[in-house]
């Protein structure tokens, strides 16, 4: 089964791994959300996505660089 907006920590890990050299805490929501929707496990409605969750990736994301 691919990811879903739920699964906001599996897409931070993998976030991470396709975009190293980015700080996850200046990533625009519009660029996050293409980022996301084009991750290959990827399989959620993209219109399902909200700023809470795209707060909460990109929140992770920053936790997976500690």
């Amino acid at each position: 089964m691919g990811l879903r907006w739920t699964d906001t920590l599996d897409i931070a890990i993998e976030l991470d791994e396709k975009h190293a050299d980015v700080d996850p805490q200046y990533v625009r929501f519009t660029d996050l959300h293409a980022w996301v929707c084009k991750l290959t496990d990827f399989e959620d409605d993209p219109e399902k996505s909200s700023e809470r969750l795209l707060e909460a990736i990109q929140m992770a994301w920053l936790d997976e660089r500690d």
